[in-house]
């Protein structure tokens, strides 16, 4: 028996400097590593940027936003019992210059604005609020209005003047998404504009920085309890981007799973790769065995040999993760804080490579047994016949493997559920996508054989001892039913959205129309589309504070966690009311009020709501409306439309509840044949100076470029899948490669030509990818068709032509690579490849 020292020094000098035979180890590790690499330094890095600047993003330690009022006197003096206070409003307005008009933010700040960080104009300023009349505005703001420093624009009813260009603004990601770009005023201005008047559609923000010693949670309760019915909103430097933390943190965990799915993949072609090395190396391993070396020796050296290569592989992938970190965090410095310049994560450099590593280990296991437990004259004989793999010797090390990359992965997530179905659900498709394997094999051995030799040839080596169909089907059946998902998926939201779209949704959205002001608004919009469909509701905001049976109602602020279903009792929602039945609503239990109804104050409310909440026909809901409370008895419940993008209201009141609230009402137009558009822009922004017209089909498109650009996410993540898929093909390849050299040489001596070959490397190989095809086609659909019905809850409308030619070019790929990969036994010479058996 040698030691590890012996061990190390017979390894090294068997060990070729370019790892000539373990290169595709290195490859698949390079891969997975660099994978997981990048996917945790990036995700590590955002998560820590929106942690060490939850201040500067949100603007303070904590922020309280109210809708439709300011801050009441008995409010703005327990804000500032806190700390100090920054106040100002948020709504949504039109900007116009000449003959140009643009949705935009308007933003109103007061001198104490920004409490933490500083705004930052594109000629170096360092400035505060603008002065009265004067304003900053985003560069998307000059570009669409044609605006310069000293320009002049006007929103609502006054005038403003262009006195800087933003070129980074604070707290923008606290701000959250917007439908136009943010122009900066004074807070004096929306109420000089006309903009805040009573029952105009804006939002108090106020920010605070609080006194040393004091915690921004514990504040929040305490003000919320103090002000139960004022309908606060609340937010704290720890959570100062919650959609974002939210996006960043389920990103980073599916990126992380696709991360593990590849790199089990890949694990595959490692254990090929390996089976290829060692079979390569069998004469050594024989000549050891008989000079006297134990099965243990010969483990121990070709464990340094592999455990060396893995740990280059994986090094080199860590390097590689870094080093493409800076890319993605350029592509995402625009929605994302993103430190420039490389970033390290250590915590995530460490995981990638232990997950690395431990795949390493699961699947160079089987290979590495089988070779320590024969004896050196099967090993000389493995030419002919070869090694047989007992997976009873590899049940330790690969199932503690198992065991490890589970425990780290569910250590190592938020979404520990998620994590573990993900986990148990690869696990059980690679076990199916096995068993095909053996299937194939099976039902080839027992298929007649062709009269023609070559397909007799091709049939046979699917299921000839020592065969990689096992391996083949298990990686091609899961990267080539990637890549039939990503096509069924893309395709399919793409036709829903030309479907129902252009149905459905209005040409504009018009908020803050007067309620004195309708009919003149309607006559505006047919006087320069007479054809056009107008729609008006009325619009208020208000939160949902208390529901239940009368006598024992359940406060919201008493909830210890709002279930996921019941979004709506997070914040203020839209509230409306209406004699008859909205369109585009069903009820289903209850009836609706009679016209012109003035009993007791009734709600009608969406089922889905009423169900997450366990609600009855006849109990209680109470809402706050502008600070004070309101309660209303529940008549029905509707069934709501909601891929109509029209108004759609979670809860519809009787007339008589809200119409004594200051108010205004909100439009839809539908234009028939697209109508003047630009003229009606125009007509509409000079009437109603105080209103904001959204165009959605700007809107629309923005959203069809988000969904580009997420399934061009999922194509790059499919693909690091597909990469692997195609390292296994490579690596199954390989680990055939000894005994496909054999048979070529008897073939050749026979009198077989180089095309006879050829042909029968292509039938093997179109055999094998035909079978591929149907399973990846039927395993990606039934994907899809889960995300697209159950999880989008969209129609199944894929386009299977476009599906057929992306599976279609995936199989070519596979033939390509696989001949292209066979031919290095195509040119060998009969006599010295007879000479070294």
């Amino acid at each position: 028996m040698i030691g590890w020292g012996t061990a190390w020094t017979i390894a090294r000098r068997n060990l070729s400097a370019r790892f000539r035979g373990l290169r595709l180890l290195l490859v698949c590790l390079f891969l997975g590593v660099g994978a997981l690499a990048a996917i945790g330094t990036l995700t590590g890095a955002i998560e820590r940027e929106l942690s060490s600047r939850g201040r500067t993003i949100l603007g303070g330690d904590l922020e309280v936003a109210v809708w439709q009022r300011g801050a009441s006197a008995a409010e703005a003096a327990a804000f500032a019992k806190q700390g100090r206070v920054s106040g100002g409003q948020r709504l949504q307005a039109m900007a116009r210059a000449g003959d140009l008009a643009a949705p935009i933010e308007l933003k109103a700040i007061d001198g104490q604005w920004p409490l933490y960080g500083a705004l930052t104009l594109k000629d170096g300023r360092t400035v505060g609020a603008p002065p009265a009349g004067q304003a900053w505005i985003a560069e998307g703001a000059a570009e669409r209005l044609g605006l310069a420093k000293g320009s002049q624009f006007a929103v609502g009813s006054a005038e403003l003047t262009v006195a800087g260009i933003i070129a980074s603004e604070p707290d923008r990601l606290g701000e959250g998404f917007t439908l136009g770009p943010v122009v900066l005023v004074d807070t004096g201005f929306p109420q000089a504009a006309g903009l805040t008047a009573p029952g105009a559609m804006y939002r108090s923000k106020y920010r605070i920085a609080l006194k040393p010693g004091k915690d921004p949670q514990a504040t929040a309760d305490a003000l919320k309890k103090q002000f139960p019915s004022a309908g606060f909103e609340v937010k704290t430097r720890d959570k100062a981007s919650p959609g974002a933390e939210r996006f960043v943190g389920r990103m980073g965990d599916f990126l992380v799973l696709v991360g593990l799915a590849a790199l089990a993949i890949a694990g595959i072609g490692i254990g090929g790769g390996v089976s290829s090395y060692l079979e390569a190396r069998r004469t050594s391993v024989a000549t050891l065995k008989v000079l006297g070396a134990t099965s243990g020796d010969i483990a121990r050296i070709f464990l340094l040999q592999i455990g060396a290569a893995a740990l280059i592989g994986s090094v080199l992938g860590l390097i590689a993760g870094v080093l493409v970190t800076p890319l993605l965090g350029q592509a995402l410095g625009s929605l994302l804080p993103v430190a420039p310049g490389l970033v390290f994560d250590p915590l995530a450099l460490i995981r990638a490579a232990t997950y690395g590593l431990l795949i390493a280990l699961i699947f160079a296991a089987p290979p590495l047994l089988a070779a320590r437990r024969f004896p050196a004259m099967a090993l000389f004989r493995a030419r002919v016949s070869p090694l047989t793999q007992n997976w009873r010797d590899a049940a330790l090390p690969a199932g503690l493997g198992l065991l490890a990359i589970a425990a780290l992965a569910l250590l190592t997530t938020k979404a520990k559920l998620v994590t573990l179905w993900f986990l148990g659900g690869t696990v059980v498709l690679l076990l199916l996508l096995g068993a095909l394997g053996w299937g194939i094999r099976v039902m080839a051995a027992r298929l007649p054989r062709p009269k023609r030799p070559l397909l007799r040839i091709a049939l046979a080596n699917l299921h000839r001892p020592g065969a990689q169909t096992g391996a083949l089907v298990t990686a091609l059946g899961f990267g080539l039913a990637a890549f039939v998902t990503l096509a069924a998926i893309q395709t399919s939201l793409d036709a829903n959205i030309m479907a129902r779209v252009p149905q459905k949704a209005p040409d504009y959205f018009v908020l803050d129309v007067p309620r004195d002001g309708a009919e003149q608004f309607r006559s505006a919009v047919t006087r320069i589309a007479p054809q056009a469909r107008v729609r008006m509701v009325p619009a208020l905001r208000g939160a949902i504070l208390a529901y239940g049976p009368a006598d024992a109602m359940i406060r919201v602020a008493d909830l210890k966690e709002i279930p996921e279903e019941a979004w709506p009792l997070r914040g203020e929602r839209g509230l409306t009311y209406a004699d008859t039945v909205p369109e585009g609503n069903v009820v289903t239990k209850g009836a609706w009020w009679p016209s012109g109804y003035a009993g007791a104050p009734l709600v009608s409310i969406d089922e889905s709501l009423a169900e997450a909440l366990d609600l009855k026909i006849g109990e209680q809901l109470t809402i706050g409306l502008m600070g004070v409370e309101r309660t209303a008895t529940i008549a029905s419940f509707r069934r709501i439309d909601w891929d109509s993008m029209g108004f759609n209201y979670v809860l519809v009141f009787s007339p008589n509840t809200l119409a004594d609230a200051p108010h205004n009402l909100a439009a839809t137009i539908n234009l028939p044949g697209g109508g003047d558009r630009g003229g009606l822009l125009r007509a509409l922004v000079k009437a109603f100076p105080s209103s904001s017209v959204i165009e959605v089909g700007s809107v629309l498109t923005e959203a069809r470029d988000l969904l580009r650009q997420v399934s061009l996410a999922i194509l790059a993540a499919a693909s690091v899948a597909v990469l692997a898929g195609i390292a296994v093909l490579l690596g199954a390849i390989a680990a055939a490669r000894a005994s496909r050299l054999y048979d070529n040489v008897i073939l050749r001596v026979l009198g077989a030509s180089g095309r006879q070959l050829l042909g029968l490397q292509l039938a093997e190989y179109a055999l094998l990818a035909i079978l591929l095809a149907a399973v990846a086609l039927g395993l990606g659909s039934l994907v899809a068709w889960l995300v697209v019905v159950q999880l989008f809850d969209f129609d199944w409308l894929p386009d299977w032509p476009q599906v057929f030619g992306v599976l279609g070019l995936g199989l070519l790929l596979v033939i390509g690579f696989a001949l292209a990969a066979s031919l290095p036994l195509l040119r060998a010479k009969p006599a010295q490849a007879l000479r070294e058996l």
